[in-house]
């Protein structure tokens, strides 16, 4: 299938950005704290890493000799996000990478001085983690991954699969703000596609399995480590009820998913390394400009629309950025 392109923010600015005089690499290893809200033992948060460590190592950094990378992996509230933050800290890095909504909002509080570049959320000045987006004007600057329209697209996208729903079930962790977003538009949207809109708060498998009961349900996923470290779950309770549903990430319908359409990821992450390179090369957070998502991906697991019983409009393949068969 073919694939769409969209521009970056800073599309071909990054070939022509200008180098300091002073941004030689130095002597001295320099040191990448990274807080991957992914269990240490997930494909896709492994993957997101080795994407962020072969950019690096395209600008000459080699871990080992150059450049140390410390990872701190898994998942908690944010009580344990807050000591994850604190631990990293400990260890002097010259820049911080933070992924998700609560390991940036955790490094925004614990420092004022250490370079953070996130990956996180959709509204980074009203989330209170910069001043702007062209001048972040801190010590944090990074990469927002959401954006609340996307969430009348999935409900469009679900009702194009699946015309029947009459119910849609959206998971939601009540401490993401971009998430209360996703469910203000969803609300909105949902009398244009005859549905009805229920958010449900995702703690634990019970609260899953309760979801997904509706004969005539649907399921939006957004992206969160809450339902990201549960989407083997939630793929499998959905096929055992056969629920229609659309994801966030491309990695839950590798997994056996219906469908997704978000962000890709893996890129952010590489463009998290350009950063990280630059500011290790002394350049400020200050001065980069915080990237919002302008790259999408739509992929679409026709194994699994077989075994559901459904069938995908050939108008949404024909879009489809990737098809698995």
């Amino acid at each position: 299938m073919r694939r769409r392109e969209f521009i970056t923010l800073l599309s071909g600015v990054a070939a022509t950005w200008p180098v300091p005089a002073h941004a030689q690499q130095p002597d001295r290893t320099r040191r990448i704290g990274v807080l991957m809200l992914y269990p240490e033992d997930d494909p896709q948060g492994q993957l997101r890493a080795a994407t962020f460590q072969r950019e690096l190592e395209n600008f000459g950094w080699k871990v080992g000799i150059n450049l140390t990378i410390n990872y701190h992996w898994g998942t908690g509230d944010a009580d344990w996000v807050k000591s994850a933050t604190a631990e990293m800290l400990r260890q002097m890095p010259d820049v911080m990478l933070a992924n998700g909504d609560a390991a940036a909002k955790a490094a925004k509080q614990a420092t004022q001085s250490v370079p953070v570049i996130f990956i996180s959320g959709g509204d980074p000045v009203g989330d209170g983690l910069v001043q702007s987006l062209p001048h972040p004007g801190g010590n944090l600057t990074g990469f927002a991954v959401m954006e609340a329209s996307l969430g009348g697209e999935w409900l469009g996208m679900l009702k194009q699969v699946a015309p029947r729903i009459a119910h849609v079930v959206v998971f939601v962790n009540p401490d993401n703000a971009t998430h209360q977003r996703y469910l203000a538009s969803l609300i909105a949207t949902a009398p244009a596609f005859t549905v009805e809109v229920v958010a449900a708060p995702l703690h634990e498998g019970g609260d899953i399995e309760a979801a997904v009961r509706h004969s005539d349900c649907g399921l939006i996923v957004p992206a969160d480590p809450s339902t990201n470290s549960r989407r083997g779950l939630v793929i499998e309770l959905a096929a055992r009820h056969r629920i229609p549903a659309i994801y966030a990430l491309r990695a839950a319908t590798v997994d056996g998913g219906l469908m997704s359409y978000g962000v890709d990821l893996p890129d952010v992450f590489r463009q998290a390394a350009i950063y990280a390179d630059r500011i290790l090369k002394g350049e400020r957070p200050a001065n980069l400009p915080v990237q919002l998502p302008t790259k999408f991906e739509l992929v679409i697991n026709l194994k699994t629309a077989k075994t559901l019983g459904l069938s995908i409009p050939p108008s949404l393949l024909a879009t489809a950025d990737e098809v698995i068969e």
